[in-house]
């Protein structure tokens, strides 16, 4: 089956977002992607869309798109892959150019190999038997949790004594939230330190209400926790982000900004609240979910492949 394969441009944004929605419908039963979301990914200045993005159409219609990004500097090396069901053959065709493409990045940074890590839905439209067959493997499972709020059921906590809850109001507060960010989860999984700069775009700033983003302080810690929420997703208020430095976290403070947001959202006339989870998380985010009422949506995998110059050789043949 012939396929013409392209990188992508910001003017492709549509055509991506429709094919992601499709594969959201087989994948979690609905459509769940917002086209500003995929505009922040393309117009990210790291993104470099002519060496690391591709669209590969059939007969004028998008069937896969894959992206590729490098917060690392070195070898680690990430990769989005969406396909329909029914062209697998243009998804191998992008899988053996993002690995060659990972690899070649991975040593741009100097590193002799690349470990390059993918993330998709435990029942994907991707054929994994086919990217099993080139080394790839599961190393880590997320789960995109959700909860119904209301006004009458979710009204606004009260902060304890001694701790203050305060909306993000100017850059010195968007600098203490990086701050917090970077320190709180410095220790997780797949954790890459990234500049103020960087995290700007990282998180879409131009686009983020920062009003719904929310530092927790203590009189003994100080600025000890930070919620960072956006409200611009159609399916569901989103919470981006939640972090209590380790000697904060016996306090109660992300459950007092979990509840905060499920309030604001509320009041804002949301009916729904998810954010993502690694269930291998141990700082114990999972039970605190958990006990605040959140529920599965869905399940994503993490995927690895470790690519040395000798073994993208041989899979490329």
């Amino acid at each position: 089956m012939p396929y013409v394969v392209r990188p992508a441009g910001l003017t492709d944004a549509p055509a991506i977002t429709e094919l992601l929605n499709q594969v959201d419908l087989i994948e979690i039963g609905r459509p769940e992607t917002d086209l500003h979301t995929v505009e922040a990914d393309l117009r990210h200045p790291e993104a470099d869309l002519a060496r690391n993005s591709w669209l590969a159409f059939h007969e004028g219609r998008l069937v896969a798109y894959g992206l590729l990004w490098d917060e690392s500097g070195g070898d680690r090396i990430d990769i989005d892959h969406y396909v329909l069901p029914d062209h697998q053959e243009a998804g191998q065709q992008l899988f053996e150019a993002m690995e060659a493409r990972s690899l070649a990045k991975a040593r741009e940074n100097g590193a002799e190999r690349a470990v390059v890590h993918l993330h998709l839905n435990i029942e994907p439209t991707l054929d994994t038997a086919l990217i099993e067959k080139r080394g790839w493997s599961v190393v880590r499972r997320y789960h995109v949790l959700r909860r119904p709020v209301d006004p009458v059921g979710d009204p606004a906590p009260q902060p304890p004594s001694g701790v203050r809850l305060r909306a993000c109001a100017d850059d010195a507060d968007r600098r203490r939230v990086h701050a917090l960010y970077q320190a709180t989860f410095a220790s997780h999984f797949d954790f890459h330190p990234r500049t103020y700069e960087q995290w700007l775009h990282d998180v879409d700033a131009e686009g983020l209400d920062w009003s719904l983003v929310w530092i927790a302080s203590t009189e003994t810690h100080g600025d000890a926790g930070f919620l960072l929420a956006r409200d611009d997703r159609e399916a569901m208020g989103w919470i981006r982000s939640i972090g209590v430095l380790p000697e904060a976290r016996t306090l109660g403070l992300g459950g007092l900004l979990l509840r905060h947001a499920f309030a604001a959202f509320a009041a804002r006339g949301r009916d729904t609240v998810g954010l993502g989870v690694d269930t291998g998380n141990t700082t114990g985010a999972p039970g605190l979910y958990a006990r605040h009422g959140m529920t599965v949506h869905y399940a994503v995998d993490t995927w690895e492949a470790v690519l040395a110059p000798q073994q993208a050789q041989l899979t490329s043949q």
